[in-house]
């Protein structure tokens, strides 16, 4: 369950709005309001991106009282059986319905789900908390990904400089895994790999990337 936080009050004192904190953490207003009631669940990342924007240490954002600096870890980590390291990866439901200039992340269920670190770093050396994982919705991107296929998603790629690969998006309010081509001036080609789903143009504006699809698993 969500967590009562300090944001609100913080974001109070220095007399800003919702969006400017929103802006100042790299999300929208929306979020930063999702936050502060507790409707999303407060990860450590946002912990970190809201202290970083307000100038204040992790601890005072989810502490009853402004404390002294406790630092949180980048991701939470913890011993498995076997004493091999787990970590928890944020989930997406990009099912969800969502307005005009959400991002990705604004799709964050309210569960992470915890990896091996050791299968993790198999794959990707992207810090954990930096991932997301989703599942595919809805057939567009077939044959390459099934609905309800896993995908991860490395946030930390989220410049449009590489042609033809899948990435996660937001366009104009709507989350999706898609294949992105860049055109001419300020065009991107929004391609579905299903044959009978037209590919349409969007501009550039309208997308707000949330990471590069980096993997993909399919239960047998």
């Amino acid at each position: 369950m969500a967590s009562a936080n300090n944001i609100e009050r913080l974001r109070g004192e220095r007399g800003w709005s919702r969006p400017e904190l929103g802006r100042r953490m790299g999300t929208s207003g929306q979020q930063v309001e999702r936050l502060e009631k507790a409707q999303r669940r407060l990860t450590t990342d946002w912990i970190d991106r809201a202290a970083a924007a307000l100038g204040v240490s992790p601890s005072d954002i989810i502490a009853a009282e402004p404390a002294p600096m406790q630092p949180l870890p980048d991701q939470p980590v913890a011993r498995s059986a076997d004493a091999g390291e787990t970590v928890e990866i944020v989930q997406l439901d990009l099912s969800l319905p969502m307005g005009p200039g959400a991002t990705v992340d604004e799709y964050i269920e309210e569960e992470p789900i915890r990896f091996d670190l050791g299968y993790v770093r198999s794959f990707t050396r992207t810090p954990p908390h930096r991932l997301r994982i989703a599942r595919g919705v809805g057939d567009s991107m077939y044959p390459t990904l099934n609905s309800n296929d896993l995908v991860w998603i490395d946030s930390t790629q989220t410049d449009l400089n590489q042609q033809d690969r899948v990435w996660a998006v937001s366009i104009n309010g709507a989350a999706a895994i898609k294949r992105l081509r860049r055109l001419s001036g300020d065009r991107v080609m929004v391609v579905s790999d299903n044959p009978a789903i037209e590919n349409y143009e969007v501009e550039r504006a309208e997308l707000l990337i949330g990471g590069r699809v980096i993997r993909f698993a399919r239960d047998l």
